[in-house]
């Protein structure tokens, strides 16, 4: 007669697939309505829960297969711990791609986040790989300094290149005692395996090096919560007014905003960019023109100033430029590093009459 255990093993085994794809839409749609500010202490409560039970299940598993493990209920549920193990990735991942998203400007930054996406969504095709070592330590890593890229900027206030050295070098040390924990209980898995080991997390530093400094990485724990290109600015009682040109119906359905400019006029560069409580750091508008004689992107200016962090709205600043022709432009709203927290693109093109009162609107800036 078969036991409780072995049915709830068979109806698992029935419909595992399905219960692997719900989970993931389930607890992705829950991260993102749940997960709103990184510098929260649920959200950062969260995703220490999913790494602390990654490493749990990497523990037990290990532990159970070399035979150093003989609990009952262990022995029982052994099949569950690769499927926790692959949730728990799952829910970090997932946590992951709703704030790295957020900061994102995909453009620059697709292929990490494709990166991100792949260990989320890959689970299924992966699970086999959560009984190895060598892949259960290389995810980890990731996850580790995934976290630490925006969790040390929320602790020390501050963002640079430093910033992101010291959240490598504390993801190797945390990854290093994981491992020497390991080495204690399972010794005959971690010298088996050290090589392979060794070349997960040495490949996944390297890699989310490249990234960084490549300007690929997105800016987080920053991120563009509204921007846009506006013909005057004033500010009223603490809040931004911005003066807008009544825009085509097909507006949202072109690349470029055209905007409409007399002879002389200048531009207003608005944004709104989030930045955690006590971090504040110099962002930059960078004013970009397309040469098409030489098919690139040319720099005319670049204005720095501070944000302060705290506000949920992000921290409203803005740079204005004259000497303005028809052309493709852009405004990317950059780290000082260069790293990209957004992208506003428009088209000029010169009005060769007055514009006319009418042909704007005042609007409260976000």
């Amino acid at each position: 007669m078969q036991s409780k255990f072995g049915k709830i093993k068979a109806w698992f085994e029935k419909y595992e697939a399905y219960i692997s794809t719900g989970s993931l839409l389930l607890g992705f749609a829950i991260d993102n309505l749940t997960l709103k500010r990184i510098d929260l202490p649920f959200e950062n409560i969260v995703l220490f829960t999913y790494l602390a039970i990654s490493a749990i299940g990497i523990t037990l598993i290990n532990l159970y297969d070399t035979g150093k493990l003989h609990e009952k209920l262990i022995e029982k549920t052994r099949f569950l711990l690769p499927h926790i193990v692959q949730f728990a990735f799952g829910g970090l991942f997932s946590g992951f791609f709703v704030f790295y998203s957020r900061s994102a400007s995909f453009f620059t930054s697709w292929p990490f986040l494709v990166l991100l996406l792949v260990i989320m969504v890959g689970g299924e095709r992966f699970k086999h790989y959560y009984l190895r070592i060598g892949f259960q330590v290389g995810v980890l890593y990731i996850a580790l300094f995934s976290f630490s890229i925006f969790y040390i900027p929320v602790l020390t206030g501050k963002m640079g290149v430093w910033t992101f050295l010291l959240s490598g070098l504390s993801s190797l040390v945390i990854i290093a005692l994981f491992l020497r924990f390991l080495l204690q209980i399972v010794p005959d898995v971690i010298k088996k395996n050290k090589r392979i080991i060794g070349c997960a997390v040495g490949g996944a530093f390297f890699l989310i090096n490249i990234f960084y400094f490549a300007n690929i990485l997105p800016p987080i724990p920053l991120a563009l919560k509204d921007g846009g290109i506006y013909h005057s600015l004033v500010k009223r009682d603490g809040e931004y007014w911005v003066k807008e040109e009544r825009g085509n119906w097909n507006k949202f359905f072109s690349r470029y905003d055209v905007i409409h400019l007399s002879p002389g006029a200048s531009l207003y560069a608005y944004s709104s960019v989030f930045a955690p409580t006590n971090l504040n750091t110099n962002i930059v508008h960078n004013w970009q023109y397309f040469d098409k004689q030489n098919d690139k992107w040319v720099s005319a200016s670049r204005i720095i100033f501070p944000i302060v962090g705290g506000r949920d709205g992000g921290y409203r600043g803005y740079s204005w430029k004259s000497s303005l022709f028809p052309a493709l432009w852009r405004v990317d709203v950059e780290t000082l590093s260069g790293q990209i927290i957004g992208r506003i693109k428009f088209r000029i093109e010169i009005s060769g009459a007055t514009l006319q009162e009418s042909q704007f609107r005042w609007v409260e800036g976000k």
